[in-house]
């Protein structure tokens, strides 16, 4: 079995920024296994060299998969893939109940308030049917 490794493509003509672009290719490859738990990032400044980038946009794209729990820093020894499972379902299940108690607030009934989520979901995840 070959080892995994990190593949990005930076497209200048893309409508995302670069460092959103980094930062969904390495959130793609860890959510789809390409990239284990655990496996090892090259650093920013390694990275962004690589890539032809500055070090802040790499640094920014890293610092957004820390804050989703896709990535963990672990000081002078690097950043990882991180167990993102549990850390994203946490974060989901938090931003939903916010989600919920806003709505409620705002006085949308159930029906409503689920309707834009749906209207929100469909807007963001592509359509595979």
């Amino acid at each position: 079995m070959s080892p995994q490794t990190l593949t990005i493509t930076i497209d200048p003509a893309a409508d995302a920024a670069p460092f959103e672009q980094v930062r969904t290719q390495i959130a793609d490859q860890a959510r789809d296994g390409g990239l284990p738990v655990g496996y090892k990032l090259p650093t920013v400044r390694g990275l962004a060299e690589d890539l032809g980038l500055a070090a802040n946009t790499v640094a920014k794209a890293y610092r957004a998969l820390e804050t989703d729990g896709v990535i963990e820093t672990r000081g002078r020894n690097g950043s990882f893939i991180a167990a993102a499972g549990e850390a994203a379902d946490k974060e989901a299940a938090a931003a939903a109940e916010s989600y919920a108690r806003r709505a409620r607030r705002l006085g949308l009934d159930h029906r409503a308030a689920l309707a834009a989520v749906e209207d929100a979901l469909r807007a963001t995840y592509p359509t595979d049917a």
